[in-house]
């Protein structure tokens, strides 16, 4: 079964896009800003964007809130073609904790992490359906450390469901990561170095543990 190629997917999608005179209204779940800095400016020379940060995944509160100020600092700072608007959904760790029960002792990038990809991108959905915008997507696939195909295969099958269009991606593609990793240094943002939630923070700790160990 051959992979799809979701970055070639979305070349074609912009291609047709820039033929009309409409710039269409995209709602971006981001998970954080340095993820957010490769894909905003990519996409904000051909979209209407409005960050939607929505990540309850993030179990600590002085985490989540810092997270959330670099967000907005780096919307306030990054040059784009199109104003880039932010809206900051709920904060309820409640919600993701209640969501992992029973999938705590996964290992990371499993079915743990693929119900999480859907618990934000379900919000992105329905506030996107709401108010009306053209297309909703994610940042998260510019991570290596995300699997893509499970990403848009969620999308999909929540634009369905929604009946609004899903913008599919591979962000890590064409250097995404990289070049994310790169406006991350320009911009001097908090990088972090785990998702957000106990679950991914205890694994890093144990593979800090076992570097120091080995070395």
């Amino acid at each position: 079964m051959n992979k799809v190629n979701y970055q070639r997917e979305l070349d074609q999608i912009i291609d047709h896009l820039q033929k009309e005179e409409k710039v269409p209204k995209l709602l971006m779940h981001s998970c954080c800003a340095p993820c957010s800095s490769y894909c905003l400016s990519y996409l904000a020379e051909y979209f209407h964007i409005t960050i939607y940060y929505y990540n309850p995944n993030i179990t600590e509160q002085a985490e989540y809130q810092k997270r959330v100020k670099e967000q907005q600092r780096l919307l306030g700072e990054l040059p784009v073609k199109y104003p880039i608007a932010f809206v900051e959904g709920a904060y309820e760790p409640e919600v993701f904790l209640a969501m992992a029960k029973g999938m705590e002792q996964l290992p990371e990038g499993g079915e743990r992490c693929f119900a999480c990809y859907e618990l934000r991108q379900r919000k992105a959905a329905e506030y996107a359906k709401e108010h009306h915008f053209d297309y909703f997507t994610t940042t998260l696939s510019v991570s290596p450390h995300k699997n893509a195909a499970k990403l848009n295969e969620i999308g999909l099958r929540l634009a369905q469901e929604y009946g609004i269009p899903y913008l599919v991606s591979d962000f890590k593609k064409k250097g995404g990561y990289l070049k994310s990793i790169e406006l991350s240094a320009e911009y001097q943002l908090y990088r972090q170095d785990y998702c957000g939630c106990v679950y991914s923070k205890a694994a890093r700790e144990r593979e800090k543990q076992q570097k120091a160990l080995e070395s």
